[in-house]
């Protein structure tokens, strides 16, 4: 008789013995496909990440070249002031200096592969005229007690090119941010900032007084799109007329992140172009900014855009700093989902391989009276077990299709919990790394600036959902798993029925 033909007799006859199969095999598919489909969604989620999450290049005055300059300063006027009896003994404390940023060194980054777009960024103050600029009272815990006081804008020129550092005496209460376009600015990309009315700055924009001003700023004053407003430059040398093109509305998580004892209420914050901004300052900031932040479209390759910006520019006058924190955030929680997952396969493959060599086991001695008549009447081994192979093929394809249907449910459960279990984790992480950051009464940056931009961003993992499908191709290598689980249990097994002898198992 054709072993093919005895497998599926044997399956039929033996009802319960091919439902228990069925049903064994049916787990171990399914916690193979849920490992296998949480692997592939977690490699699809890292892919998506390059697109929607991105990474940025910051290219800004180099700080700690700045410093290191001032302290040189201020020592070798400690040191001609000893020498000199003379000479008075007040001195001119060292200011720190902070370059510009040239447009001209900008292009040449842009120009370099894997740059997306980049965002201008010129920061200024100026004084409101005939409106008023928000006020808020803040207190602060001393001792037990408090202290209250009023604060308006005192940001002041303290960008690139300003004297920085501390807040200037000359500082206007209104918070002037130029931008090339709204769109690509880091507190509109993250969500803080939202346009509620009108639009926002576009590259269009540029050379002209179009302006966007906070919702609550607006409300205090009754502005709407298309008023216009008056600002005087902190020396109170020129008047500017602003046209109010968009409102924004900053997120109460945003505003309460950049409010501090002494800090400008983020209200009064308004969105410009960069070249306004600039004409603000003065003409020597023609073509300059503060910073600029360019977008790489790969983010797994902002480190060598990074090397290759590096050579474009004066290192000991500019840095070029990477922020691929969310990237790297999303990267790392699906890496670990990987290897939990990947950890799944393989510990369901060895154990499932274990539980089948033992069922096949027992089921052969079961049968022991059976391949003995089968070996007696000539029947060759290979083909005896060969017929257990065809049966547990047949099992194996029924539990593929049991596990498919059974298989996205548990994926998704699972995979759920995974991410949540990693979000949580990271989010933990994130929050005792800015606190230390960040110290007690430690402030994130300044309304709009590019330093407050970048700490929110690295404080805030992104939240990642796996997208988990049964497809043609899970399902095939499910099956080519399950297959080689079949043959090794089966050979495992196989090695009694090699051992046994027919006359032996007769006389038994």
């Amino acid at each position: 008789m054709n072993f093919l033909k005895r497998a599926w007799l044997n399956l039929i006859a033996k009802k319960g013995r091919s439902i228990l199969l069925i049903l064994v095999t049916s787990a171990i598919m399914l916690f193979v496909l849920a490992g296998l489909l949480i692997k592939n969604a977690a490699n699809t989620a890292t892919e998506n990440a390059k697109k929607s999450v991105g990474a940025t290049l910051t290219l800004s005055a180099n700080r700690e070249a700045a410093f290191k300059k001032m302290r040189a300063s201020a020592s070798s006027q400690s040191d001609a002031t000893a020498t000199d009896s003379s000479s008075s003994e007040s001195t001119t404390k060292p200011q720190l200096t902070m370059a510009a940023v040239k447009l001209s060194d900008v292009k040449q980054i842009a120009a370099l592969a894997n740059v997306k777009s980049y965002n201008v960024t010129a920061t200024t103050s100026v004084n409101a005229q005939g409106f008023d600029a928000i006020t808020s009272t803040t207190s602060v815990m001393q001792g037990g007690g408090s202290a209250s006081s009023d604060s308006t804008s005192d940001s002041g020129n303290a960008g690139p090119g300003g004297k920085g550092g501390f807040a200037n005496e000359n500082s206007g209460d209104i918070t002037v941010t130029g931008v090339s376009a709204t769109s690509d600015a880091t507190n509109f990309t993250d969500g803080s900032y939202k346009i509620t009315k009108g639009r926002g700055i576009l590259a269009s924009d540029a050379g002209t007084n179009n302006v966007v001003i906070e919702k609550e700023l607006a409300a205090q004053n009754d502005l709407s799109v298309g008023d216009t407003i008056k600002v005087e430059s902190t020396d109170g040398a020129t008047t500017y007329q602003l046209k109010i093109v968009g409102i924004y509305k900053a997120s109460s998580a945003a505003s309460n992140m950049q409010m501090g004892p002494g800090a400008s209420d983020p209200s009064n914050s308004v969105y410009t172009s960069y070249t306004l901004a600039n004409k603000i300052k003065g003409s020597k900031y023609k073509n300059t900014a503060d910073s600029v932040t360019f977008t790489i479209s790969d983010p797994a390759k902002v480190n060598s855009v990074k090397k290759a910006g590096n050579k474009l520019i004066n290192t000991t006058t500019y840095s070029l700093s990477a922020n691929d924190a969310n990237y790297q955030s999303v990267k790392s929680s699906m890496n670990n989902v990987k290897s939990f997952a990947d950890k799944i396969v393989w510990l369901v493959a060895i154990a499932g391989t274990v539980i089948l060599a033992l069922i096949v086991i027992l089921m052969i001695r079961e049968r022991r009276y059976e391949i003995g008549v089968l070996l007696s009447l000539g029947e060759a081994r290979w083909k005896i077990i060969a017929q257990f192979f065809a049966e547990m093929l047949v099992v194996l394809l029924v539990s593929i299709g049991i596990a498919g249907a059974g298989g996205q449910f548990v994926g998704d459960k699972l995979g759920d919990q995974l991410v949540a279990q990693q979000t949580s984790s990271q989010t933990s992480t994130s929050n005792s790394n800015q606190q230390g950051q960040d110290g007690p009464g430690g402030q994130m940056g300044g309304a709009g600036g590019p330093g407050g931009n970048m700490s929110k961003q690295q404080a805030t993992p992104t939240k990642t959902e796996l997208n988990v499908q049964v497809t043609a191709a899970d399902l095939g290598e499910l099956g080519g798993l399950g297959l080689a689980i079949v043959f090794v249990s089966i050979t495992i097994a196989s090695v009694g029925i090699l051992r046994l002898q027919p006359r032996k198992v007769l006389i038994e």
